[in-house]
């Protein structure tokens, strides 16, 4: 795999961005890790919340310097990036795993641990991916919409989102590039579930809005239409996040009723 270039190391000296022809406002870069500072910035975010139309303004600009824009949440009581203990050096490359593989794997794990009432109609053995609807939104112009609903006052995910930019290939990935640990107590190597985004990219239309310190929100432009695919979309919300279900609604079908037509998908580990 070839590197990208890292465009944040020029907002050193150029903290407005133009030269990258951006106009930032005030902001911070992180290159703070678990093991001390990285070599490099892994993310820039914004000192000031973010507002409704940030990200419309500021996102396609970003994408042809190089960075891919998300929503990060400073008001949590982990504080922002800087404190996450962030750890890229556990990870691999998106690209390398399958993500039906990946699936699999967790949905063996779960069903192993005794889930059965609350993973049915399915069983123990995994189902398969759910099928691909077509799209109603275009994935950008939808990404753009969530991500201004994260920026209100009320949003019970987000008590302060900035936005921040982010050096990736594809929104799917960003949460390997910074080196993320949300869901370090289900998988060390968040490269694994980036797979299962990058698919979800690729079938849903969905783009990486949201992080904060354990929780990952999604725009969606193609959600399921009709309550049979909605489950199969269930079966993999609970492969990839099972405490959507097993501390959330309590059953795949229940969990299922809220996917139909639903443009935002969250997601919270323990």
């Amino acid at each position: 795999m070839a590197t990208l270039p890292n465009p944040l190391p020029k907002l050193a000296t150029d903290p407005s961005g133009r030269s990258l022809g951006l106009q930032l406002p005030p902001g911070r870069l992180v290159d703070l890790t678990e093991d001390g500072p990285w070599h490099e910035p892994l993310l820039w975010h914004a000192e000031k919340p973010a507002a409704p139309g940030t990200w419309k303004a500021l996102g396609a600009p970003a994408a042809r310097a190089g960075l891919l824009p998300v929503l990060v949440d400073v008001g949590g009581g982990q504080g922002g990036p800087a404190d996450w203990e962030l750890m890229p050096r556990l990870m691999s490359y998106p690209g390398d795993h399958d993500a039906e593989d990946v699936l699999a794997d967790y949905w063996e794990d779960w069903t192993q641990e005794g889930w059965g009432e609350e993973v049915e109609p399915f069983g123990a053995a995994w189902p398969g991916l759910a099928p691909a609807p077509a799209p109603t939104a275009v994935p950008d112009a939808r990404a753009a919409q969530v991500a201004d609903s994260l920026t209100d006052a009320a949003s019970p995910w987000f008590r302060d989102a900035r936005l921040a930019l982010v050096p990736a290939r594809r929104s799917a990935d960003i949460p390997a590039a910074i080196g993320w640990a949300g869901p370090l107590n289900h998988d060390n190597d968040v490269a694994r579930p980036c797979a299962v985004l990058r698919s979800w990219e690729d079938r849903f239309g969905v783009r990486v809005v949201g992080l904060g310190f354990d929780t990952l929100a999604l725009s969606v432009a193609a959600p399921p239409s009709t309550r049979e695919d909605a489950e199969a979309v269930a079966a993999e919300h609970f492969a990839f996040c099972p405490d959507n279900i097993t501390q959330g609604s309590g059953s795949l079908r229940d969990y299922a009723e809220g996917l139909v037509g639903t443009h935002t998908w969250t997601f919270w580990w323990d």
